[in-house]
Protein backbone atom coordinates (compact mmCIF):
# COMPACT_ATOMS: atom_id res chain seq x y z
CA UNK A 1 0.00 0.00 0.00
CA UNK A 2 1.54 3.42 -1.05
CA UNK A 3 2.09 6.09 1.91
CA UNK A 4 3.18 9.03 2.45
CA UNK A 5 5.35 10.63 5.46
CA UNK A 6 6.27 13.60 6.24
CA UNK A 7 9.95 13.58 8.26
CA UNK A 8 11.67 15.90 9.56
CA UNK A 9 14.65 17.48 7.23
CA UNK A 10 17.01 15.55 9.63
CA UNK A 11 15.49 12.33 9.81
CA UNK A 12 15.55 12.57 5.69
CA UNK A 13 19.31 13.62 5.90
CA UNK A 14 19.80 10.45 8.04
CA UNK A 15 18.02 8.55 6.01
CA UNK A 16 19.53 9.90 2.56
CA UNK A 17 22.74 8.85 4.01
CA UNK A 18 21.72 5.34 5.12
CA UNK A 19 20.71 4.58 2.06
CA UNK A 20 23.60 5.83 -0.45
CA UNK A 21 25.92 4.19 2.08
CA UNK A 22 24.72 0.62 2.32
CA UNK A 23 22.97 1.20 -1.55
CA UNK A 24 19.56 0.23 -0.29
CA UNK A 25 16.40 2.32 -0.87
CA UNK A 26 14.55 4.81 1.73
CA UNK A 27 12.06 3.07 1.03
CA UNK A 28 13.47 -0.40 2.49
CA UNK A 29 14.28 1.56 5.48
CA UNK A 30 11.11 3.05 6.12
CA UNK A 31 9.56 -0.33 6.23
CA UNK A 32 12.15 -1.97 8.04
CA UNK A 33 11.31 0.90 10.89
CA UNK A 34 7.94 0.65 10.28
CA UNK A 35 8.25 -3.44 10.98
CA UNK A 36 10.22 -3.55 13.92
CA UNK A 37 9.00 -0.06 15.35
CA UNK A 38 4.96 -1.66 14.61
CA UNK A 39 6.17 -4.50 17.00
CA UNK A 40 7.41 -2.50 19.64
CA UNK A 41 4.59 -0.01 19.89
CA UNK A 42 2.29 -2.97 19.97
CA UNK A 43 3.83 -4.51 22.55
CA UNK A 44 4.32 -1.11 24.93
CA UNK A 45 0.30 -0.46 24.19
CA UNK A 46 -0.33 -4.19 25.32
CA UNK A 47 1.97 -3.65 28.85
CA UNK A 48 -0.10 -0.38 29.29
CA UNK A 49 -3.18 -2.26 28.57
CA UNK A 50 -2.72 -4.56 30.95
CA UNK A 51 -2.03 -2.53 33.93
CA UNK A 52 -4.92 -0.42 33.25
CA UNK A 53 -6.69 -3.65 33.32
CA UNK A 54 -5.15 -5.04 36.86
CA UNK A 55 -5.81 -1.02 38.40
CA UNK A 56 -9.59 -1.05 36.95
CA UNK A 57 -10.04 -4.82 39.09
CA UNK A 58 -10.71 -6.42 34.96
CA UNK A 59 -7.66 -8.94 35.23
CA UNK A 60 -6.47 -11.32 38.06
CA UNK A 61 -2.82 -11.18 39.99
CA UNK A 62 -1.31 -13.50 41.66
CA UNK A 63 0.98 -12.34 45.13
CA UNK A 64 3.98 -13.43 44.77
CA UNK A 65 4.24 -15.36 48.01
CA UNK A 66 1.22 -17.70 46.42
CA UNK A 67 3.71 -17.67 43.26
CA UNK A 68 6.56 -19.20 45.27
CA UNK A 69 4.46 -21.56 47.39
CA UNK A 70 2.94 -23.14 43.85
CA UNK A 71 6.89 -23.36 42.50
CA UNK A 72 8.27 -24.69 45.94
CA UNK A 73 10.44 -21.86 46.05
CA UNK A 74 9.37 -21.11 49.64
CA UNK A 75 12.00 -21.43 52.15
Amino acid sequence: MPTSVRLPPETEKRLDRLAASTGRTKAFYVRELIVSGLDRLEWEYSVAQNAHDIRAGRRRTIPSDEVRRTLGLEG
